[in-house]
């Protein structure tokens, strides 16, 4: 089999947009989320993720909705949402306004009602006494048999029918390690033939990449979180950043202080990280890789939203980080420095305190100072030779002129990021 597509060139320097379609809206539905394209459009959101749309199982259903990630078919649509023909007009208002539009596709197990344990019960796993089974302790859902040739081409075929029928533009695939590699890099063997698609893994695993664009960083937020706890230090910070750098050429580590599974199961971006919360957020948009914003994050969202019940986010008007997010992906959208320049750490007296690093590619420079501590008026001197020109704080607008020796104080939570002024674009 061909080596894998390059990544999708939109994807470069891109950003994810998680959808949860549910708890969106008072309606729940495709048609009332629709509505939202342009303000996330306006904030700078170029690919949206929509977490699975497929129907859930009533069987050994959870709570009074059930498991997204418990289908019971993987080629209609989830009634709670709409139809499918409300599903291709949100992805065709989505083209329209210049977005990428991924699904969430959920391979190692379906829900208990799904046609195939009555169609291809040998398509599961099954214990000694013949039983349906599932090793994760995930009670409403069992696990499908990968080394079946005949559910491979099936599951294949129904990944292929959302692309050619809805011209979506990829997949994020869920717990994608519990999912044989190879596998995997038939899927998209056989998908891309059909267009050029995104693929994102739910996953750690540096082989994966062999079949994915992107991973998670489930190790960074992990460690991160227990940094903001007192329970690690920054350079444990830098040695999974490190870590990451060894990734194959054109990986990308997608970064996020929020998704679907740590808001509902183990809090908010501001249970786990406080008054830092908007720093490591800077830090997702501005390092190496892809930032991911979960609904509501713009709203500054600090519930924990129920997971199979009805719980709709509370949208704050006006949203109070529209703008913050805003600025961040213009920064990302049109600086290649962002995109795909060279990382050069500064080295700082607070390296427990401070994350400060810069950001270059040929004439264009980023500096970034991220206070990630509760201390506050923390000094740093920042000397290098990049620190030298006309210089704009993409959140202030204001301009300083820099040369090469700079000392900066910064309260406790405190972002700083500077841009030098060869400015192309203009922030809204």
């Amino acid at each position: 089999m061909s080596q894998k597509k390059a990544t999708v060139d939109w994807a470069r320097g891109g950003n994810i947009y998680e959808v949860n379609i549910r708890q969106y809206t008072a309606e729940g539905t495709f048609e009332a989320f629709g509505k939202h394209l342009p303000r996330l459009r306006d904030m700078g959101i170029e690919i949206l993720w929509l977490m699975p749309i497929t129907p859930i199982s009533e069987k050994i259903r959870q709570g009074t909705l059930g498991s997204y990630y418990a289908c019971s078919s993987y080629t209609t649509i989830n009634p709670e949402f709409g139809t499918l023909a409300d599903f291709k007009n949100l992805v065709n208002d989505a083209h329209k306004l210049g977005f990428k539009l991924i699904i969430d596709w959920v391979a190692n197990h379906t829900g208990w009602d799904h046609p195939w344990t009555l169609e291809h019960p040998e398509w599961y796993a099954q214990d000694l006494e013949g039983n349906f089974t599932e090793k994760n302790g995930w009670h409403d859902v069992i696990d499908l048999d990968f080394d079946n040739a005949d559910m491979r081409m099936a599951m294949i075929d129904a990944m292929k029918y959302w692309v050619t029928e809805c011209r979506i533009d990829g997949f994020r695939c869920d717990m994608a390690h519990l999912v044989p590699l190879n596998f995997w890099i038939e899927a998209r063997h056989q998908c891309d033939a059909l267009t050029d698609l995104f693929w994102l893994a739910e996953c750690e695993e540096v082989s994966y990449h062999d079949a994915f664009d992107a991973s998670y960083a489930w190790w960074w937020m992990h460690v991160t979180e227990k940094y903001a706890k007192g329970n690690a230090s920054l350079h444990e910070v830098r040695e999974v950043l490190h870590a990451y750098t060894q990734y194959p050429q054109g990986a990308i580590k997608l970064f996020f202080t929020a998704n679907h599974d740590e808001n509902s199961w183990n809090g908010t971006e501001y249970e786990k990280y406080g008054k830092t919360a908007r720093a490591w957020a800077v830090f997702t948009c501005t390092w190496q890789g892809m930032p991911l914003i979960y609904s509501g994050q713009e709203s500054s969202n600090k519930r924990r939203l129920l997971f199979f019940d009805k719980d709709m986010i509370h949208w704050q008007e006006p949203l109070q980080l529209h703008t913050f997010y805003q600025t961040l992906l213009q920064l990302r959208k049109h600086s290649k420095a962002i995109q795909e320049g060279e990382t050069f750490v500064l080295p700082t007296r607070h390296g427990d305190q401070l994350m400060a690093f810069l950001r270059r590619k040929e004439a264009e420079v980023v500096l970034v100072l991220l206070n990630l501590s509760t201390e506050d008026r923390i000094n740093i001197t920042v000397e290098h030779q990049w620190l030298s020109g006309n210089f704009h704080n993409i959140f202030s607008g204001l301009s300083f002129t820099f040369s090469g020796k700079e000392k900066f104080e910064l309260q406790a939570g405190e972002y700083v990021v500077y841009k030098k002024a060869i400015l192309t674009w203009v922030k809204k």
